[in-house]
């Protein structure tokens, strides 16, 4: 019987070690992947931050940009009607 329990404890030992090689394997991938996964993470929030940034930066300019829009309309249209162009000749000449 001495034998038998021998024979028992070598094959039990041999299979945790197995198990355990097996876990700090897959424990170092697991922290790997994670690792990754934060780069990711911190990628994204900065593509997020400047993503912010250019649509505050439109949100700033789209006043100026539509008041110099309209100065613009104003003084193209008053230069038309100061050079005797209306609007149907404008027309004539665009077709």
């Amino acid at each position: 019987m001495e034998t038998a329990a021998y024979l028992l404890l070598i094959i039990v030992s041999a299979t945790l070690s197995v198990f355990l090689i097996a876990a700090i394997i897959a424990l170092v991938r697991v922290n790997q992947i994670l690792g990754d996964m934060r780069r990711i993470a911190a990628k994204a929030e900065k593509i997020a931050d400047k993503a912010e940034a250019v649509g505050e930066f439109f949100q700033k300019t789209a006043g100026p940009a539509a008041v110099a829009k309209l100065v613009s309309n104003v003084v193209e249209s008053f230069s038309n009607s100061r050079h005797g162009k209306n609007k149907s000749h404008k027309e004539e000449n665009e077709t």
